[in-house]
Formats: structure tokens, C-alpha cells, sequence
């Protein structure tokens, strides 16, 4: 793993810098725990994995309303933060081939890293909405088999790109090990998220 020049401890700093809306902060620590369960299964940086899923929306207070620019701004933020190109490569990648950013509609995101951050952060939003749904609107409450069963329901939380979640697959993970990682990993921090 290459460096990234950036501590957990600066990571947060600058979350608490450019990020202030609740949901965005917490659909960060969700990827951020989620990206460190992944780096245990293979064998990685978890801690690097995890400083990884924490900023990959940096920019989003800034971009929300301007998705075209989306991945473009967190560039400039990591640069001024010291981030190595390694660290903003990879965290632009998860905007890669995506029709509203027009900058990085022709690349491809190449390896394991990549694929797994786009498809942990597009899960994430998922496993959410199969919690809200839940008559108790507990993540403990969602099984794998009933967030399975959300997968393939494409009108369910229509706006998360299952094409991206199944990247997973390029990683070499199978799909439903992939839903129990995620699944398992939101759970963990359940209180924390108030779900």
C-alpha cells in the first residue's frame, strides 16, 4: 500500500472542517468501517482502508449541488491537506465512468482498492434504506436475506447503481459475501448511527 500522507487523526480533522450535514458524516464512518472490514479480508492497511472510505466525499457540501464537479473538488482539498496522488487518485476514483462528472466519464477504476471503495460507499445507501424500512427502522432488524431480496428489487432505493455495488465481484468478492460484509459492518456501529 502506498502512502497517503494523511493520518486517521487528519482525517478527521478535515471531515469536521468540510463536512457538517449529519448524514453525509455518517455515510463517511459507514464507508470508513466498511472499507477497514474489507481490508481484513485482504490482508491490507486497515487503517489506511479506512482513512480511505472516511474522505471519499470531502467535497460533497461543497459539490452537492453541482454533481459535475463532484470527486474534482475533493482534489484540491486533499492536495492542500498533503494527501499523496495515491490518496486522491484512489478517492476520485469512485466518480469514474459516471455520467455526471463529464471530467472522469472515460476512465476506469483499475484495481481491488478502487473497486471496492466504489461498490462499499454505493452499498452503504442501500443498507440504510432496507433499515428504514424495517418496522422498528433498526439495522439490527435487516437480515441478509431480506437485503438480498432489495438488491435485485431494483425499484427499491432505485438511485443506488447495483452495477456499481457488483464491482465487488471485480475485487473477487461473490456478491452475498459482500452484502454480509457491508451488513455487518453498519451493524457494528449501530448505536453510533442511530439505526
Amino acid at each position: 500500500m502506498e502512502n497517503l500522507n494523511l493520518t486517521s487523526q487528519q482525517a478527521k480533522e478535515l471531515v469536521d472542517k468540510y463536512i457538517s450535514d449529519p448524514v453525509t458524516r455518517f455515510h463517511l464512518r459507514e464507508t470508513e468501517v466498511f472499507m477497514r472490514n474489507l481490508a481484513k479480508k485482504f490482508n491490507e492497511d486497515e487503517e489506511a482502508w479506512g482513512i480511505i472510505g472516511l474522505l471519499h466525499d470531502i467535497d460533497w457540501s461543497i459539490t452537492k449541488d453541482n454533481p459535475s464537479e463532484h470527486c474534482i473538488k475533493s482534489q484540491e482539498i486533499l492536495k492542500n491537506a498533503g494527501a499523496s496522488d495515491f490518496l486522491i487518485e484512489t478517492i476520485s476514483s469512485h466518480g469514474y465512468g459516471l455520467k455526471e462528472i463529464p471530467y472522469f466519464l472515460e476512465k476506469q477504476r483499475s484495481n481491488n482498492l478502487q473497486h471496492c471503495l466504489a461498490a462499499s460507499e454505493t452499498l452503504t445507501g442501500l443498507i440504510v434504506a432496507a433499515a428504514l424500512v424495517q418496522p422498528d427502522k433498526k439495522l439490527q432488524s435487516v437480515s441478509l436475506e431480506s437485503l438480498n431480496k432489495k438488491f435485485k428489487n431494483k425499484a427499491f432505493a432505485a438511485k443506488c447503481n447495483r452495477d456499481i455495488i457488483l464491482e465487488c465481484e471485480k475485487a473477487g468478492i461473490p456478491l452475498e459475501e459482500f452484502l454480509q460484509i457491508g451488513l455487518f459492518s453498519l451493524q457494528a456501529i449501530n448505536e453510533e448511527l442511530g439505526l
